[in-house]
């Protein structure tokens, strides 16, 4: 080999072996707007305190200002790293399908192009799940709501939030996700327990069914818990697994475990931090093959602007009211994501 070949092609081999890898990134995330109602009184839902006769006065100048605050917050989380806004992202305590609507046609989100999947729940507060997704990114080919039966003390139906799930393709990749709102901690940890226990056993009921039809479904599942990732429901329902490294085949790795362990919490009550609100799923989402989507990290969007800057509730989430006064904030939770990534020969990453 004469000498000048010879470099031509050690050129090429260093180049080759010198480029960056590019990766596509796909921010999913899920927040809790806390009770965003719109003004009118359902005579069907306890929604009485948010319209502007009830006690928390809810004027069209206060709606206007928490989709303001909310848009905001959705259209900053994971920008940073994705150079966008969450191409999924669950939310709850929505009431009604029309004020998710006011939510993303807000001018902050309006050019986002995000599409709506909601139901309407038989929750007694009137409050809803839904999923908003990017239509560049999200095709849904399948949607239904699941219902949580329960009942009280007295033997009577507790009516709670329904489970949603939609399936679709995600850049031509077939993925699941499952939007949740467990049964609140009302009457304290112990005697509400069984209640997210029941709803841990039918997420896992609906995510047994995804597999029994597609082995290898990518299925994730996000939500308010009312539940941290060591609470029973979590590992002992749904088995959730905190460690990559222990993973097997139909195992579900939790993200939020190792965050939980370090303190990191979505929410504060009485100086204690939990992270109620998390996403887990799938282990065939954590994978050496980045040529189709995979699991990257996880984590809780917090920039100082949702911080309550002074007072008892320093540092805490700035929410709408506290202490029953209104307050003018975003929630009473932190909302939370994780980035998918796939691998892209000679493209930059980010959104398309």
């Amino acid at each position: 080999m004469n000498t000048r070949l010879f470099l031509l092609l050690l050129v090429i081999h260093l180049n080759l072996h010198s480029q960056k890898k590019s990766y596509k990134i796909r921010t999913i995330a899920f927040y809790n707007l806390e009770n965003l109602f719109d003004l009118k009184n359902d005579s069907l839902t306890y929604d009485d305190d948010r319209t502007p006769n009830g006690k928390d006065q809810w004027t069209e100048d206060r709606y206007l200002q928490k989709l303001n605050n909310l848009s905001k917050v959705i259209a900053e989380i994971g920008q940073t790293v994705s150079k966008s806004s969450p191409d999924i992202i669950g939310i709850c305590e929505v009431e009604n399908q029309e004020v998710v609507a006011d939510l993303i046609n807000h001018k902050n989100l309006r050019e986002k192009n995000y599409g709506i999947v909601h139901f309407d729940s038989p929750d007694e507060r009137g409050i809803d799940v839904a999923l908003l997704y990017k239509k560049n990114a999200f095709m849904p080919t399948s949607f239904k709501s699941q219902r949580l039966l329960l009942q009280n003390d007295e033997g009577y139906r507790d009516y709670t939030r329904d489970q949603l799930i939609v399936g679709g393709l995600l850049d031509n990749e077939q993925v699941y996700f499952i939007v949740n709102h467990w049964p609140s901690r009302s009457g304290g940890e112990a005697r509400s327990k069984p209640n997210r226990i029941e709803a841990a056993k039918l997420n896992k009921r609906i995510i047994d069914s995804i597999k029994k039809t597609d082995a290898s479904a990518k299925i994730i599942s996000m939500g308010d818990l009312n539940d941290d990732p060591t609470s029973d429901s979590l590992k002992k329902i749904l088995k959730t697994k905190g460690d990559e490294r222990n993973l097997e085949e139909n195992d579900l790795y939790n993200p939020m475990e190792k965050l939980h362990k370090k303190g990191i919490g979505s929410l504060a009550y009485r100086d204690k931090w939990n992270l109620f609100d998390q996403l887990f799923f799938t282990s065939n989402l954590i994978s050496e093959n980045k040529e189709n989507y995979t699991y990257w990290k996880a984590g809780v969007f917090t920039p100082s602007y949702l911080l309550d800057p002074t007072g008892k509730y320093k540092g805490y989430p700035l929410r709408t009211y506290a202490g029953g006064n209104y307050v003018g904030g975003y929630s009473d939770h932190f909302p939370v994501y994780l980035y998918l990534i796939k691998a892209v020969p000679y493209m930059s990453s980010g959104d398309e």
